[in-house]
């Protein structure tokens, strides 16, 4: 029986571990395999308290912003992948110790090493095996349980293997140094061959990723031109966001894959008799078009957790036309392929004709990043109470509350009025009446679906100054503002409020995210050059 130190098996276990899992991720790649790494991220969110995970998600997010991230979501989802490796490479890391702990304790190393790899697959296996949309064939069951297998066998023989403190002679006057320097050499060749197949490994599988999944092109959504005349500031952002670009945030690390030959909606519940609809019985109905502004209820004020484009869809209530409910029925439960579910009031459904089941972004099916191939729009509230990738909707007698609400997050979810500076047009300063030098100032205003009557700006504090809006493109989306101020050198704090058409003031005492949305008044700092570059004069 071999006696090897701890610090000795750690190493060893990483070493054969990172191969271990890179072989997971070339045969999700080559095969479509389960991605195990993945799957137990995805698990272990749905298991942990809502407390815990609202507050990693807002650390998270906190963090990004803290970096000047300005993709959040993207790189968000780079990270819960990166944390699924990693909490993989603990569990690898732990079966291993035990692997180690084998081969001190029995002469049957071998045998067991193996027994244990097999339960770790088996383990895996049931992770990936009850996710949604999971791969059941037997080949995939195969490679989990034998990647596993073989990496435990692989372990165990270079455990067994590896040089002792007494497997090498020494002189009665030599020191240890022949067989430090021998472990050292073990050492090395094991992390030289990790490197080679890890390296080898992830290079490949991004190659064909990248080559198989190519990202999408940023295009200008395929929408009615600005207003005559209207001139964006320097550093708004596109009014209309391209598809490409529009916001992803949900419960999966992956996007959820559906086949939409094989994909129907069904309505189960309290109805007369169940139905399902396939994708073109949807798309048969009376089609309705919207021009809408969505946001996370995660986003912060000015952040990029928020896009507008084109949606298509049916109205949910020309759907629900399609069926007999029972007297007692009184919501949705819609279920998304992630597994996340949202309640939706019917007589809010049957009151409002916008809340729509969508299958096209800018007149092209949903990407699957976005919720191919449907998902549901709710005007006036946050993206947390509309599912993506819907599979199946039950008619329910009561709210049960949703998957974010059940964790701590608003039940209503009702976008906040919020008002942002977007863009200070330091490169664009010109010239007006009187050769009063001009910066433009801009940015946009949101209130759901209540709409925008007025916004005012304010500079170092001073008096609120009406700002000029743009005719938004609908009354679902941000609306765009500018404001000229006259130009002054120095540091200065430019902040904006808005009223909703009602005459509302936006709340400006500020609050975080959670659990309702942000709140309070945006505001962004610049220093002006003494003698800023004029790019123009005033033009009537």
């Amino acid at each position: 029986m071999k006696k090897i130190p701890l610090w000795l098996a750690v190493v060893i276990t990483l070493l054969t571990a990172l191969p271990f899992l890179t072989g997971f991720y070339l045969g999700n790649v080559l095969f479509g395999f389960s991605l195990v790494p993945l799957d137990m991220f995805d698990w272990m969110v749905g298991i942990l308290p809502g407390g815990i995970l609202v507050t990693g998600v807002s650390v998270m997010v906190d963090t990004l912003i803290a970096l000047g991230s300005q993709d959040v979501d993207t790189a968000g989802k780079l990270i819960e992948q990166g944390m699924g490796y990693v909490f993989t490479l603990v569990g690898v890391g732990v079966v291993g110790l035990a692997i180690w702990g084998v081969v001190q304790r029995t002469a049957r190393a071998r045998v067991w090493g193996s027994v244990i790899g097999l339960g770790l697959g088996i383990v895996f296996l049931a992770l990936s095996w009850f996710r949604p949309f999971a791969n059941h064939t037997p080949l995939n069951a195969l490679w989990i349980v034998g990647l596993s297998v073989a990496w435990a066998h692989i372990l165990t023989t270079l455990t067994l293997q590896t040089p002792t403190a007494h497997s090498a002679p020494v002189a009665p006057d030599a020191t240890s140094n022949a067989d430090t320097l021998n472990r050292r050499e073990f050492l090395v060749q094991v992390g030289g061959t990790s490197a080679v197949l890890t390296l080898t490994g992830a290079g490949l599988g991004w190659l064909l990723d990248a080559n198989g999944n190519p990202a999408p092109a940023t295009q200008l959504a395929t929408l009615p031109p600005s207003a005559d005349g209207w001139k964006y500031v320097q550093g708004q952002r596109p009014e209309l966001t391209p598809v490409a670009d529009f916001y992803r945030i949900d419960i999966s690390t992956r996007p959820i894959v559906i086949d939409d030959a094989t994909w129907t909606l069904p309505f189960t519940g309290l109805v007369k008799q169940s139905k399902s609809f396939t994708l073109d019985e949807l798309k048969a109905l009376p089609m309705r078009e919207e021009i809408i502004t969505l946001q996370c209820i995660s986003n912060r004020i000015g952040g990029d957790l928020i896009g507008t484009l084109k949606w298509t869809g049916v109205p949910v209530r020309d759907v629900l036309a399609q069926l007999e409910l029972e007297d007692n029925a009184s919501h949705l439960r819609i279920e998304g392929g992630d597994e996340f579910f949202e309640y939706v009031s019917i007589e809010q459904i049957m009151a409002d004709e916008r809340i729509i089941f969508a299958y096209y972004f800018d007149d092209q099916p949903l990407p699957e990043r976005n919720g191919f191939p449907l998902r549901i729009y709710i005007p006036d509230h946050y993206g947390m109470k509309q599912p993506k990738w819907i599979v199946g909707v039950e008619v329910v007698a009561s709210d049960e509350r949703g998957y974010w609400v059940r964790r701590g997050w608003s039940p209503t979810a009702q976008m906040q009025t919020t008002s942002v500076v977007d863009g200070v047009g330091t490169s664009e300063v010109y010239r007006g009446e009187g050769n009063q030098l001009i910066l433009p100032i801009g940015g946009y205003a949101i209130a759901g679906a209540r709409g925008i009557s007025k916004i005012e700006v304010s500079v170092d504090e001073g008096e609120w100054q009406e700002a000029t809006l743009k005719t938004p493109y609908s009354d679902l989306t941000w609306v765009y503002w500018r404001y000229e101020w006259a130009y002054q050198p120095g540091r200065h704090t430019f902040a904006v409020r808005c009223y909703e058409k009602d005459g509302t003031l936006q709340i400006v005492e500020t609050r975080p995210n959670q659990p309702d949305g942000a709140t309070g008044i945006h505001a962004v700092n610049r220093t002006l050059e003494a003698t800023p570059q004029v790019v123009g004069e005033l033009t009537s």
